[in-house]
């Protein structure tokens, strides 16, 4: 069975998301994506959604 986990990131800079990915893999999850959410009146992301993936036996 295909498990997914969605960290929701509110503070978008390269430090934040460095920690985040590190800490999930550190835990047996695979990176999958990574989603940005922008509001129209800046070119900076608001928020990111990094996605990860991991299989287990049911």
């Amino acid at each position: 069975m295909l498990l997914y986990k969605v960290v929701e990131i509110s503070t978008v800079a390269e430090d934040f998301l460095e920690e985040v990915l590190n800490e999930w893999t550190q835990l047996g999850w695979r990176f999958d994506s990574l989603q940005f959410a922008m509001r129209e009146s800046s070119r900076r992301p608001s928020m990111a959604f990094v996605i990860f993936c991991r299989e287990e036996e049911i």
